[in-house]
């Protein structure tokens, strides 16, 4: 294959296509809130983070613990993630517990893995 074959060589504008596709694009603060999300999904410890929390509820310590990591680091990437809406916390007495936002958040990052497990 060449690596002009994928260049679309005409001058043809598919006008019902492009104004149909204008009128469902997001404003500028959407898609710039989209973009955010997948930039704070873009981190590997942060991405592990969400693999724990997709299997259950768990605090700082316990997290530290299965990605062998200081707290202080997890506390840290927690602090990004609940900033970004990616997640919550509950505190039960002395003990806090985080897990996945909503079903969204949940949603998005188990596609993700489902279409890169597909891909293999």
């Amino acid at each position: 294959m060449s690596k002009n074959e994928f260049v679309c060589d005409c001058n043809i504008i598919h006008e019902d296509s492009v104004n149909n596709t204008i009128s469902k694009m997001k404003d500028d603060d959407t898609i710039n809130r989209v973009a955010e999300f997948f930039k704070i999904l873009g981190d590997t410890t942060r991405v592990k983070i969400l693999f724990a929390l997709d299997q259950n509820e768990l605090c700082v310590c316990d997290i530290a613990n299965i990605l062998n990591m200081s707290k202080s680091s997890i506390s840290h990437q927690l602090g990004t993630l609940r900033r970004a809406g990616i997640v919550k916390c509950k505190k039960i007495g002395k003990e806090v517990f985080y897990m996945l936002d909503d079903e969204h958040v949940k949603e998005v990052f188990e596609v993700g893995i489902e279409h890169i497990e597909h891909k293999k």
